[in-house]
Formats: structure tokens, sequence, C-alpha cells
């Protein structure tokens, strides 16, 4: 990335700083190197691990970052306040106008899956239960079928501690590295509540065969077969 490009790209991070930090601060806080903004300059853009990580401490997420980089929502004024909280977050920027809150969907532990000896991870997602609605980043104001959840488990620590609420997009398209909700063929019912299994993970890479999914605790990277699979939904980000 050009030298241009890096600086704006720096501009654009520092108008989301939290104000109760410094950017080493921010960084500590994110759980980062304190290099990352000489890396930024010297060798182009952060992975985006990295930026969903310094995002979510400042209360956004990689998909309302990418919308203010493209222009679909106006940046903020430099030393301009910014509320933490997707609740309200530069609600001054995007403007009074209403949008369809998420619906928080139920999860519980349901158990491993494939050998019970690998300790892979698997949860219950209830499709028709809704436990609360929350409010929508103007983001994903156009994603009718994005919803929230509470992650349940601990193998996705330290990216994801439980009882945290994630947001998931199934109409964002999934890239390498980004943290996914896998859905798995053959839903049951639970009583009367319709279920499904889901593996939550970081998605490392798909063949036509097979998509190499990766937990971090303990940390390991398994197979699901393709056929396995309903569907892959992006988390892209955490609410607070």
């Amino acid at each position: 990335m050009a030298a241009t490009e890096n600086s704006q790209l720096y501009r654009d991070l520092m108008r989301l700083k939290p104000e109760d930090v410094t950017p080493n601060g921010w960084a500590v806080k994110a759980g980062v190197s304190r290099t990352v903004w000489t890396d930024m300059r010297r060798h182009g853009n952060p992975s985006r691990r990295t930026l969903d990580k310094l995002l979510s401490v400042a209360g956004s997420s990689l998909a309302e970052f990418e919308a203010l980089r493209i222009g679909e929502v106006p940046r903020p004024a430099a030393g301009a306040a910014v509320q933490r909280g997707l609740r309200d977050v530069r609600a001054a920027q995007w403007g009074s106008a209403a949008l369809p809150p998420l619906p928080l969907l139920s999860t519980a532990m349901a158990g491993e899956w494939d050998d019970p000896a690998r300790q892979i991870e698997l949860t219950e997602l209830g499709r028709s239960e809704i436990l609360d609605h929350l409010p929508r980043p103007p983001s994903l104001a156009g994603d009718r079928e994005a919803y929230a959840m509470t992650i349940v488990g601990d193998s996705m620590w330290p990216r994801f501690r439980p009882s945290r609420r994630v947001i998931v997009s199934p109409r964002s398209p999934v890239a390498i590295g980004d943290d996914v909700v896998v859905q798995l063929v053959g839903s049951g019912e639970d009583g009367e509540r319709p279920t499904v299994s889901v593996l939550i993970k970081e998605y490392v890479r798909r063949t036509a065969a097979f998509v190499e999914l990766r937990q971090f605790n303990p940390d390991l990277r398994f197979r699901v077969p393709a056929d396995a699979i309903a569907a892959i939904h992006k988390i892209v980000g955490e609410h607070f």
C-alpha cells in the first residue's frame, strides 16, 4: 500500500480512537503490539484480526469501518467525540432514522463435534427463539438476515470470551481469517424448539471437498466435509 493510502488508513483509525487512551494504550487494550502504528506505515495494512481487535475496543466493527472508508457513511471530524458501543456510536453522523433491531437468538452448549477426544466445541443455535432485540449497526441496515448470538463456550478464547454477544451477517462475504458461524446439515428438534448445530470458529480455507476451520482452546485445525455444511455466516463484530 502506498504511503498516502497508509496515512489515510491511519487517520481513519485515529478518528475512532477512544478518547480515554493514547494510541499505544489503545493497542495494549486491544491486545495487539504497540508497534502496530509504525508497522502500518512501513508494511501496509495490518491484518483483519488486528483491525478487528482495535475496532472492538473503539465500539465499532470491520463492517462499519469498511463502510466508513468507502464513503457509505461520513467520516467523523477530527477530534469529534465518538460514543462507545454499537448502540449509539457515531449516531450524529449516521442520522436519527430508526433501524430494525437485531434479534438475539438463543444459544446453548451442544457437546463436541466429531471425535470427542479432539474437544471441538459445538453450539446449539435456537433459530426461532429470540431472547431480546439489540440495536442494529447502520452498516447492516440492508441485511435483513443479520442476527446476534451469545458465545457460551470457551473454544474461541481469548478471541471471544463466554457471555460475549456477537453480530452475525449471513450476507457478508467470508474471507480467510474471518470468524464464522458454520451451520451444519441435519438440524434437529429440541422439544418444540427448532435448533441448528453450529461451529463458531476461524475460517482457514475452503476446497470443493471440505472447509478447514480453527479453534483456539484447545488450539487446533480441523476439516468439515462440504456436504455436512448448510451455511457459513460471517461474524462482523461484537455487540457492547
